[in-house]
């Protein structure tokens, strides 16, 4: 059998047109010699009726400190939906489909509600239908512990499903339907010239999810990356193009860097509060509390920056007061100012590379956005500025490294 998972994001989901558009793709898998398994997310976002976010609305006006494992129950209905309803439209066209629920195609997780990881696939009820040409539709960001109780994956955790799959079962490749018009160099909504990429490497799309960029769920990429696994990045009612991962090298055939893009994309992320300790010297063990208290209540850091003389990071605006009851609760005092936002430039092409951040500061100065952080990688390099200049920024930023211009 030659298997490939196709995963189709609510998006792609929410109408009867879009799920015909849908269904054409897995028709058109089953025409090259494909067996297809298909992954579904809940159809729609918040407001539509059976979005995860409506549900788990649902659930909190009844009781804002819902119990996991009930949020679990509740969030895992919408996927299911999903399944049922795309494998009637494929049964409605004379195509043999069968709807399975995280726990019936197999799907065993860790048991921790709300961001369980999976720990194994018992893939045979899924490869008895492949053998039987029947498509499974399977209910993603869902399984099910040993001890037979219902978890959700987190947020993108329909791609994780897709991906973990895909492993499990051998694909050749995995296919990601969405909105969009494959991963593109910046977000054309900021930037009318941004281009889509059509081939990019782990490292990257990895990098590029990791700092802003919604296109796949970083976990999902490592996943990925670990079983050497093709994905395919699509807009759903398109049958060619898309954004083709694959463990590409940042060198040609002969061991040399070529001569292409040192930059790939850029990035950002809105909506951020910076953190600054009024007293630098807090102790170190004060410090360890707060910060576990923070992982505690699942606020993630970022853009940290330690020294004697100093002590910030960011966090999201919407875990601002969390941040400051951690700190007051071991004694310190930390001041917290929202309206901030992160901008990312990211590729290999940068590794080794001199003068990569000149032209970082040089963007952002056209821009006239003021850089009061900064962290890098080997893939990126990311800037703290003020939200009211990101849009500036990015134009800026994509003009500065020649990515609305044809690659060469």
């Amino acid at each position: 059998m030659r298997l490939i998972v196709q995963k189709f994001g609510g998006s792609s989901l929410n109408s009867a047109q879009m799920r015909r558009q849908a269904l054409q793709h897995i028709l058109a898998a089953r025409q090259d010699g494909y067996n297809p398994v298909v992954v579904v997310s809940a159809m729609g976002r918040r407001g539509d009726p059976y979005a995860t976010d409506t549900l788990l609305d649902l659930l909190s006006a009844v009781d804002p400190a819902a119990p996991g494992r009930e949020a679990d129950v509740i969030a895992s209905c919408g996927e299911i939906i999903s399944a049922a309803v795309m494998a009637a439209q494929i049964n409605a066209v004379g195509v043999k489909a069968v709807s399975l629920t995280g726990w019936q195609a197999g799907i065993i997780t860790d048991g921790n509600f709300g961001q369980a990881e999976i720990i194994r696939i018992k893939k045979e009820r899924i490869l008895k239908y492949a053998a039987e040409g029947v498509v499974a539709v399977v209910a993603g960001f869902q399984g099910v512990s040993e001890q037979g109780e219902i978890n959700t994956l987190g947020r993108g955790g329909s791609d994780t499903t897709a991906v973990a799959l895909a492993a499990a079962l051998e694909s050749e490749a995995v296919e990601i339907y969405s909105d969009v018009d494959t991963v593109m160099t910046a977000d054309p909504r900021l930037v009318p010239q941004a281009r889509p990429i059509r081939d990019i490497g782990y490292q990257e799309i990895l990098q590029m999810a990791r700092e802003g960029a919604r296109v796949i769920h970083p976990r999902a990429v490592d996943i990925a990356i670990q079983y050497n696994l093709p994905l395919v990045l699509k807009k759903t009612g398109q049958l060619d193009g898309g954004t083709r991962v694959t463990h590409r090298s940042a060198k040609d055939e002969k061991g040399f860097m070529p001569k292409g893009r040192v930059v790939s994309g850029i990035t950002h992320v809105t909506g951020l509060a910076q953190v600054r300790l009024q007293n630098p010297a807090t102790g170190c063990k004060e410090l360890e509390e707060a910060l576990h208290r923070l992982a505690g209540a699942g606020v993630s850091i970022d853009l940290i920056s330690f020294s004697p003389k100093e002590k910030m990071f960011t966090v999201p605006s919407a875990d601002s007061e969390r941040v400051i009851a951690a700190f007051s609760a071991v004694g310190c005092e930390a001041s917290v100012e929202n309206g901030y936002a992160k901008v990312s430039v990211v590729g290999s092409g940068m590794r080794g590379i001199p003068g990569v951040m000149a032209r970082v500061v040089a963007g952002l100065n056209r821009a006239g956005a003021d850089i009061l952080q900064t962290a890098d990688s080997h893939l990126s390099i990311s800037c703290l500025i003020r939200e009211m200049d990101v849009s500036r920024a990015v134009q800026e930023l994509h003009q500065e490294f020649g990515l609305g211009e044809p690659e060469k």
